[in-house]
């Protein structure tokens, strides 16, 4: 086991981008629990008197309209980008693993049942069906968090049924069987550790989707509360300054994307490393 973990690192270090992917990984997760360390000012503190303040000395990104830090707000808003990429493709994963399972091992009846009721969410847009359930339940984080989860489920199920489709039938499948395994056993136990890789990769690639779609909702004014320190929010409260506060922008643009593409880079070499033709 520890030389297969050692063999599955090798092979995602060889992939040098999924190193870089990595650094950035790892200094978001260290940025959002640290915050309250690292940025310099308050980022709910509102100072009328130094309103769109270019950066300087005391506010390296500068100040926002209500003259709150821009780069402190950046920070804080490292902690709802971690929060809501993880938890909802954590969620997404749950839920399409457990129907995935249940339609690829038994079949028949459970596998029309769970695809059809798959297309029906393949049928709405992401951003679209989770503009219409936060409309519903209502703006804040986790409402953004089900939402994309509602809404990313029906990939993982289809991807992860797939693969229990072609291990159900493998010889080790059967000797479980014949051994008197029960169904629960067999899938935990044999099937999904052989057929989870797939899932693992689509999941550490759309972390940073889920991060870009929370941005957008917030962008568009149904994420996140406006006040909250939040990238959509920021780049919202900065469209009416392009060309004359790019500052205002830059910073949180820079955060998304860097972000999307540290994630990327991850599930690359992740996918690399997990590929079995590689073995």
């Amino acid at each position: 086991m520890v030389k297969e973990w050692q063999e599955i690192w090798h092979r995602f270090a060889a992939n040098k981008l999924a190193l870089v992917g990595l650094v950035l990984v790892v200094g978001l997760l260290l940025t959002a629990v640290f915050a309250p360390l690292i940025a310099p000012h308050d980022p709910l503190r509102q100072d009328l008197l130094k309103t769109l303040q270019p950066p300087s000395a005391d506010h390296l990104f500068g100040t926002d309209i209500l003259g709150r830090d821009q780069l402190s707000r950046v920070i804080y808003g490292s902690r709802i980008a971690v929060v809501v990429g993880v938890v909802s493709i954590v969620l997404t994963l749950f839920i399409g693993i457990v129907l995935g399972a249940i339609a690829g091992y038994f079949g028949r009846f459970y596998d029309t049942l769970t695809m059809r009721f798959a297309d029906v969410f393949f049928a709405f847009p992401l951003l679209i069906g989770a503009i219409i359930i936060i409309t519903v339940i209502g703006r804040g984080v986790w409402p953004v968090v089900l939402s994309l989860a509602i809404f990313g489920w029906a990939t993982v199920a289809r991807l992860l049924r797939s693969s229990v489709l072609s291990a159900r039938e493998m010889d080790y499948v059967h000797a479980a069987r014949a051994l008197g395994a029960g169904h629960l056993r067999v899938i935990l136990r044999h099937i999904l550790p052989n057929s989870i890789a797939p899932v693992i990769i689509y999941g550490t690639f759309n972390v940073g989707t889920a991060v870009v779609a929370e941005a957008s909702l917030s962008y568009l004014g149904v994420g996140v509360s406006p006040e909250i320190p939040e990238w959509g929010n920021m780049l919202a409260s900065g469209r009416g300054f392009i060309g004359v506060y790019d500052y205002m922008w830059t910073l949180p643009s820079l955060a998304v994307v860097l972000t999307s593409l540290g994630f990327i880079f991850v599930g690359d070499g992740v996918r690399d490393a997990l590929d079995p033709k590689l073995r």
